[in-house]
């Protein structure tokens, strides 16, 4: 075969067999994130010469200042990223993972039951942490900036502090007596074992030095050297179980995304160890066996509802790391979707008994979106896990430690602080990454994006479906994060809706359907949107009115 014939076959082989975008840059940029303050430090590393993963870097490191409850050094988290120049879509794992030394009964007490508090509160709940080495990845492998440009505005914060809100002074209450526990966390974070007054500044010395350290010597400055023996030695003298080696062992994992189409749309989501891409793919699959738009609004809700049950089922069933695990590969195929949604009865709830013989909170998280002038974009979701990790903090370092060993199953068949059911899929293992459910993700066809994310525990992947759903029927970014949600996670077998934005006969629907529904006490989640009209090259953005972060647009000054 003529060399230019093999040419034009292969070109066509990859215009067919990849979905790529083509699309115009936009005339601005546009940042979503929980703090105002991170919000600004974005901007000024884009107004540098900066790009969106600079900013990206800047952000991360700010939010681990100013938003201590939700992400920081001592967490972990996903970064989806789409770089504009090749098109290039990976998603950056820094989750973090086991200790060593910790193994899959750990948290059992002397009659073999899951204790809770030992794997939520202190440094024995805390896995090593990824933040710090994805900070040094981005900065190296995807930005222009130098990583102490991009560690300054978070430097900055640490040493002139930030302002306290009602919002921190609620999740400092939630967790206060932890906190309490803690004499460096109190010190920084209480006044007096108590919550600080609003507008009282949170300054944290400590944590810009170990900021300094990162920005001086990069991941290194973290996992080796004075800050690592100080995590090690300071962890262990309060129960931890770190070892030096684990802390230089770390390492930064870049995973393929997890595509679904969805009508005419192409989902990129978060891979395992995040649960988020493979679930929201399993319910997009069924649901786009149904044309939503020939039922009502209630019977759109019964349908979400099962397919979110049948998905969640399988959550539990099936996934863990897949570093340590084998995960059946038929769980995001169309065909195991019309399986799954033969079993849904269009006008009744099917019980959970009958769903295993049929088929083969959440403030305690971040995320921010960023597009960049140049086309180039960012969905991050970080976590330190519950409000303030396990509320304990490292002496001498400032760095709050996460409490993310909850995320495993530490006993099989028991529900994590979120209520989830874990099987062995998801058993703790030395070095093995628990399961998320951070599901930073991209929504786009050739006309619209979407880039989209948010905190919330077990909710956070039903949260980003129904945005989606929302965004495919045309409302805008403020329409979106400021809709009513609703959730069904297989166990318990109940929808739990938000305590505002459901009238009384909705709530009927849901009963009429089958459904036992628990109205919450409070609303949930954060989002962060950014949506992108590539054909007009407007920018859309907003942040979750159900916190107190900051979505804008800006020309960028260069």
């Amino acid at each position: 075969m003529p060399r230019f014939i093999v040419s034009i076959f292969v070109l066509l082989c990859l215009i067919s067999c990849s979905q790529s975008f083509v699309e115009k840059k936009p005339h601005q940029a546009a940042i979503a994130t929980a703090h105002p303050l991170a919000t600004q430090a974005g901007f000024n590393i884009l107004e540098q010469g900066g790009n969106a993963f600079d900013a990206a870097v800047a952000i991360t490191a700010a939010l681990a200042v100013v938003e201590p409850a939700g992400s920081g050094l001592g967490g972990g988290g996903f970064w989806l990223l789409h770089r504009a120049s090749d098109q290039k879509q990976i998603m950056i794992d820094g989750r973090e993972t086991a200790p060593s030394a910790a193994h899959r009964d750990m948290y059992l007490d002397q009659h073999g039951q899951h204790n809770k508090k030992a794997s939520l509160d202190g440094p024995l709940a805390a896995g090593i942490p990824g933040v710090p080495a994805a900070l040094d990845h981005i900065s190296q492998h995807y930005g222009h900036l130098t990583l102490k440009q991009a560690l300054s505005p978070a430097i900055a914060y640490a040493k002139q502090g930030f302002k306290v809100t009602p919002h921190y002074q609620k999740l400092v209450s939630f967790r206060l007596q932890a906190l309490n526990n803690s004499p460096a966390a109190k010190r920084i974070f209480l006044q007096d074992g108590t919550p600080p007054q609003t507008d009282t500044l949170i300054k944290q010395a400590d944590l810009a030095l170990t900021l300094e350290k990162i920005a001086a010597k990069g991941a290194t400055g973290f996992y080796q050297g004075t800050v690592a023996q100080l995590l090690v030695d300071g962890a262990g003298e309060a129960g931890g179980i770190w070892t030096l080696e684990d802390l230089a062992n770390y390492q930064i994992k870049e995973r393929n995304t997890v595509k679904t189409h969805y009508q005419d749309y192409q989902i990129t989501s978060a891979a395992l160890p995040s649960s988020g891409g493979i679930v929201l793919g399993t319910i997009l699959n069924q649901l786009e066996l149904f044309d939503l738009s020939d039922y009502d609004i209630n019977q759109q809700r019964h349908l979400i509802t099962e397919t979110m049950r049948r998905a969640y089922f399988d959550r539990s069933r099936y996934l863990g790391d897949s570093d340590f695990i084998t995960v059946p590969e038929h769980l995001t195929a169309k065909s195991y979707a019309k399986t799954l949604a033969s079993t849904i009865d269009k006008i009744k709830a099917t019980s959970n008994e009958t769903l295993h013989t049929s088929t083969s909170k959440g403030e305690d998280t971040t995320h921010f979106s960023v597009l960049d002038q140049y086309g180039n974009r960012v969905s991050a979701t970080l976590s330190i896990n519950y409000p303030f990790g396990s509320a304990f903090v490292v002496p001498g370092t400032g760095v709050l430690l996460n409490d993310e060993m909850d995320d495993f199953s530490a006993q099989i068949g028991a529900a994590n602080v979120y209520g989830l059911i874990g099987n062995e899929a998801n058993a703790i293992a030395a070095n093995k990454r628990p399961l998320s459910s951070m599901t930073p993700t991209f929504i786009e066809n050739e006309d619209h994006l979407m880039i989209i994310g948010t905190p919330g525990g077990s909710r956070i992947i039903t949260m980003v479906l129904l945005a989606i759903l929302d965004f495919i029927e045309g409302k805008n970014a403020q329409e979106i994060v400021s809709s009513p949600r609703f959730h069904h996670q297989y166990l318990p077998n109940e929808v739990q809706l938000e305590s505002t934005g459901f009238s009384e006969q909705e709530k009927m629907a849901f009963r009429h359907f089958g459904h036992s529904i628990k109205v919450l006490d409070r609303q949930y989640g954060n989002m962060q949107i950014i949506i992108y009209d590539k054909r007009t090259r407007q920018l859309d953005a907003a942040s979750d009115p159900r916190g107190e972060g900051l979505a804008t647009i800006q020309n960028i000054k260069r």
